[in-house]
């Protein structure tokens, strides 16, 4: 018997975060009898006069929102940092096993679009245009401030990624420090860089899965969208720039174009996948603000907690929690059905 890694049980290398996830292909059969989510499928309307989002409504503190017609960012009205706070206990009285740090910053959100029913799946490119270049501009609103090292951007779609109003809208969490995941991934980017005499870890894994054509779901001029190698969750997918860029401000016009393309098209496939809102949580990795970071690359993590349906979910428990994370549908499979979904949106094609 020849070793199938379509069927056979083996571990895959993330080099990004240098671990391992067991692949267990054969047990993507097993038979369902654990929980079943409940898929809202309830059309909601263009405003919400209850919405906290939307454009002219009170939020939680009595502020008023504006009328936007575009994007709408403000500052988060339950921060979870903030810039005004004391200094921690100093370093010479922490210790090896109590340790403590203060932690200074600032929280944003960003609502999307004026409408309360659309998501990014629904948006048009030109919509989200304008989110990326809102969110340009608050990595450059961040980077004026000495105290913020590092902006993660990122959103949670869905109730069951936690989402507490459906507006769409993501968050921008600005720290003083960069955080672990981020942090982990540049010390795999610097290692990389050294030991292959300069070259970019992402750049060179971009140009193997262009090669290899087994894992793209969504591609353009310039921006490659793929189920990678090691992921996790069972349609993760891994989105950047085919060219080597550091973080958002440094794309070209055109890139943001190529952006906003490959943004709509994986989401709106997402959806289709199993014709339902997908869930999911988005985040962005770019390099720290303003001092020069060559070694980093711009890239967006997806990770979506379905598995089999709209009301089967991944749960990360278990021997997952306890020794190493473990995936039952190859991330080639996973390509393989993202690929064969439209990007005509469900909805949309449901009215024609």
């Amino acid at each position: 018997m020849s070793f199938d890694y379509s069927s056979h049980s083996h571990r895959r290398y993330n080099p990004l975060t240098r671990a391992w996830i067991l692949c267990s292909p054969h047990r993507n059969q097993r038979p369902w009898q654990g929980q079943k989510e409940k898929v809202n499928q309830e059309d909601r309307p263009h405003y919400d006069s209850q919405c906290y989002l939307c454009p002219g409504n009170k939020r939680a503190h009595g502020d008023i929102n504006p009328n936007y017609t575009s994007t709408f960012c403000f500052m988060n009205d339950f921060a979870a940092v903030q810039d005004d706070q004391p200094s921690s206990t100093s370093d010479d009285e922490q210790d090896d096993l109590l340790r403590i740090q203060g932690v200074r910053g600032e929280c944003h959100v960003i609502c999307f679009s004026p409408r309360h029913d659309l998501t990014m799946a629904e948006m048009t490119t030109d919509d989200i245009v304008k989110i990326i270049y809102q969110w340009i501009k608050c990595y450059r609103d961040m980077a004026s401030k000495d105290f913020i090292r590092y902006v993660q951007i990122f959103e949670n779609k869905g109730q069951a990624m936690g989402c507490s109003n459906p507006h769409p809208h993501g968050q921008l969490w600005c720290l003083e420090r960069t955080p672990v995941e981020p942090q982990r991934e540049f010390d795999s980017l610097i290692a990389y860089r050294e030991i292959h005499h300069g070259h970019c870890l992402l750049c060179d894994y971009a140009k193997r899965e262009i090669k290899e054509q087994t894992r793209i779901v969504v591609e353009n001029d310039t921006f490659l969208c793929v189920v990678p190698f090691w992921a996790v969750w069972p349609f993760e997918v891994l989105l950047l720039p085919k060219d080597h860029v550091t973080c958002l401000p440094q794309l070209s016009s055109r890139q943001i174009d190529d952006l906003a393309d490959a943004l709509r098209r994986i989401t709106c496939r997402y959806d289709n996948l199993f014709q339902c809102p997908f869930p999911y949580s988005m985040g962005i990795h770019q390099a720290p603000v303003r001092q020069n970071h060559d070694y980093a690359h711009l890239h967006f993590h997806f990770y979506p907690p379905l598995l089999r349906s709209a009301t089967i979910r991944k749960f990360l428990v278990g021997f997952e929690m306890l020794a190493e994370p473990q995936r039952d549908l190859t991330p080639e499979q996973a390509a393989n059905q993202l690929r064969a979904c439209s990007e005509i949106h469900y909805k949309q094609q449901h009215q024609q």
